[in-house]
């Protein structure tokens, strides 16, 4: 099938190269002819594990092109995907700006049938949004169907290639068997593709999104309460999780959720509930319980220094929002990073990835080190912001022999509280013993 894809951010161009792997012929559309150019010459602009072979393996099968060119992106493809940004507005509510002038040009250029997808996180009612736009001045055929993503950063690839459902949002019988067909190479093992109206499939994404929101959050204030009470968070973790009604996933506690999902969903879905009259209680609390999350370490770090960190020189791992990502979008590491700089204390920091987003962020005001061990040097105490695998079994004999204090602030709850105690290390987490 003849496909094109308007955006090549990580949701545009994980779809383009993961239908192109199917044998379709993708056109990729974007309006930055930088990105285009060093695309076309093999470079891909975003960190996502196995991107790159399929990247490279289907330009070379030109199966995968870019263009600058809306009109030629236009007359490649039948179906015709927008993975467009739909940023944060001011009041909370996404802005469709992208979406709707995208879909202006496209109703003053289509010359035959077309199948417009809203890819893209989109509130309820942009379809019908999309459709009248394009109806101003389409001379053809066309239907407008939301196809909401599903995909994880850092296993974005695994998640197109094997998705466990498919949303389809289609009221047309010709779109909706279009999609089917297209569709069908990725569900060969029976995982569903599900049929529904428009509205309800947009709302499904908000409804996913903020539920597994309200899930890491639940589990922070019992984290929060467990300190309190002396209760110890991995068992509780581990006695919930074991309930099927439940699950094990996102029951691990830490410095709250960030992302280019999570945080601006949340709020998108809250701000079109005021807008309706109905109040979502819940995201309200999730929202406000997240935000203090993300800063929860700053008084024990406080503490530990007698609520005196100027001067102190910090070590921080992990800068991502999640492992796997070199995206810092509304990271935790951000808020813990602005606090200690607020309070007088030298950064040193590392990540695998995402230290050039970061730096484009905070300039020289950080200190940035060529590995996870660089970081230590003379640094009075170590942060753990992002759960990266190669954080999780350090060589603790070095550590004490780089750390000014043995002293470690683990936001992601990366080791063990008896091991710490034996290896010396003086031990703050999330939910579990706190350090005497």
């Amino acid at each position: 099938m003849k496909i094109t894809v308007i955006g090549t951010g990580y949701v545009g161009l994980v779809t383009g190269t993961c239908l192109a792997e199917t044998g379709n012929e993708v056109v990729c559309v974007d309006i930055d002819a930088e990105k285009v150019t060093q695309m076309k010459s093999g470079v891909v602009p975003i960190y996502e594990p196995h991107l790159d072979v399929l990247f490279d393996r289907n330009i070379q099968a030109k199966r995968l092109s870019f263009t600058t060119s809306l009109d030629e992106g236009l007359e490649h493809g039948q179906i015709i995907f927008l993975a467009l940004p739909t940023p944060e507005d001011e009041d909370g509510s996404a802005d469709l700006s992208y979406v709707l002038n995208v879909s202006e040009e496209i109703g003053q250029k289509i010359k035959d049938y077309k199948v417009i997808v809203d890819k893209s996180t989109v509130p309820v009612g942009t379809a019908e949004k999309v459709q009248a736009v394009i109806a101003k001045n389409a001379s053809c055929e066309f239907d407008v169907v939301s196809n909401p993503e599903f995909l994880r950063e850092g296993f974005a690839v695994d998640d197109f290639l094997k998705p466990e459902r498919i949303v389809v949002g289609s009221s047309s019988a010709r779109a909706t068997a279009l999609m089917q067909k297209l569709y069908a190479p990725f569900v060969r093992s029976g995982n569903p593709i599900i049929i529904m109206d428009e509205k309800s499939a947009e709302l499904t994404k908000y409804a996913a999104n903020s539920f597994l929101a309200a899930k890491i959050t639940f589990m922070n204030e019992i984290a929060n309460y467990c300190e309190k009470v002396g209760a110890d968070v991995d068992k509780v973790r581990v006695g919930m999780g074991t309930d099927s009604r439940i699950g094990k996933r996102f029951l691990f506690p830490g410095i709250g959720y960030g992302g280019s999902c999570f945080p601006k969903d949340v709020k998108a879905l809250q701000k079109a509930g005021k807008d309706q009259g109905f109040d979502f209680k819940i995201l309200d609390a999730v929202i406000e319980v997240n935000k203090k999350q993300k800063t929860i370490l700053l008084p024990k770090i406080e503490g530990y220094f007698n609520n005196t960190l100027k001067g102190k020189n910090i070590a921080i791992w992990g800068l991502a929002f999640k492992p796997e990502t070199d995206d810092v979008r509304e990271a935790p590491s951000i808020d813990v990073m602005n606090a200690l700089i607020e309070k007088g204390a030298n950064l040193t920091v590392f990540d695998p990835e995402a230290m050039p987003n970061i730096k484009k962020q905070f300039g020289d005001k950080l200190t940035y080190a060529h590995s996870m061990y660089d970081a230590l040097e003379g640094a009075d105490a170590l942060v753990i912001c992002t759960e990266w695998s190669i954080f999780r079994t350090p060589n603790y004999q070095k550590l004490k022999q780089l750390l000014a204090n043995p002293v470690i602030f683990d936001g992601r709850n990366l080791y063990n509280v008896e091991d710490m105690e034996a290896e010396e290390f003086t031990y703050y987490s999330i939910g579990r013993k706190t350090a005497e």
